[in-house]
C-alpha cells in the first residue's frame, strides 16, 4: 500500500502524462512536482522523457530526451503533430500578441475574442469572396489550438480565449524572429496586390 506521498508523486506523474501541469489548475500536482522533481524526473528519465518545468510561467510538461551517447533514440512516447498551415500560423500570431501583452506590463492573462483571433488571420489567408469559408478555416484552427491546449475557452463568456503561456515553450524567440520576417513580407505583397 502506497504512503501519502507516494501516492502523490504517482498522482503528478500520471498528470504530467495526460498533458500540461499548471500551477493555478493543479495544485496538487504542481506542488508535489516541487517537493519530488528529482523522484518524478528519474523515473521519466529511464525512458528517455525529460521533465520542463518553467516556474516562473508556471506550467510543467514531458519533452522526448534526444539521442543518448552511444546515438540510439528510443522510440518517442511523446508525439511530434505536424500542423497545417492555419493552425501554425494561429500559434505564431497568438505567441506575437502574448509578447506584446508581456511588454506593455500588461497584468492578468492575454484573452482574446473570436473577432480578434479572425482579424489577427484574415490579413494571411487567401482573399475570398466566401466570408463563411474564412470563417469556417479560422474556426477549424481554434479548435485545434483548444485541443493542443494553447487555447483555453473561458467560461460563460462565449466566443472567448485565454492564450496559455504554455505557447512560449513550443513557439521559442527564434521560430518567432523567422515567421515574423515571413509574416511581413507575405502581409506587404497581399497589400500591393490589393492596391494593383
Amino acid at each position: 500500500m502506497r504512503t501519502p506521498e507516494e501516492h502523490a508523486v504517482a498522482t503528478a506523474i500520471i498528470e504530467l502524462m495526460r498533458g500540461v501541469v499548471y500551477r493555478e489548475s493543479a495544485e496538487d500536482a504542481w506542488s508535489t512536482l516541487g517537493r519530488h522533481r528529482a523522484v518524478v524526473g528519474d523515473h521519466f528519465a529511464a525512458i528517455g522523457v525529460e521533465v520542463i518545468v518553467d516556474e516562473s510561467e508556471g506550467y510543467a510538461y514531458l519533452r522526448s530526451q534526444e539521442a543518448d551517447a552511444d546515438g540510439e533514440d528510443l522510440p518517442r512516447l511523446v508525439h511530434r503533430r505536424t500542423l497545417s498551415y492555419q493552425v501554425s500560423l494561429l500559434l505564431v500570431l497568438l505567441r506575437k500578441r502574448l509578447v506584446e501583452f508581456e511588454t506593455t506590463g500588461s497584468e492578468g492573462k492575454l484573452v482574446l475574442t473570436r473577432d480578434q483571433i479572425l482579424e489577427m488571420l484574415r490579413v494571411f489567408l487567401a482573399d475570398s469572396t466566401n466570408e463563411a469559408a474564412v470563417v469556417d478555416r479560422v474556426d477549424r484552427a481554434v479548435a485545434k489550438a483548444v485541443e493542443l491546449g494553447f487555447l483555453r475557452p473561458l467560461r460563460g463568456q462565449r466566443d472567448h480565449w485565454e492564450v496559455r503561456r504554455i505557447l512560449k515553450a513550443y513557439v521559442d524567440a527564434q521560430t518567432l524572429a523567422d515567421y515574423a520576417g515571413k509574416l511581413h513580407e507575405y502581409a506587404e505583397s497581399t497589400r500591393r496586390s490589393g492596391d494593383e
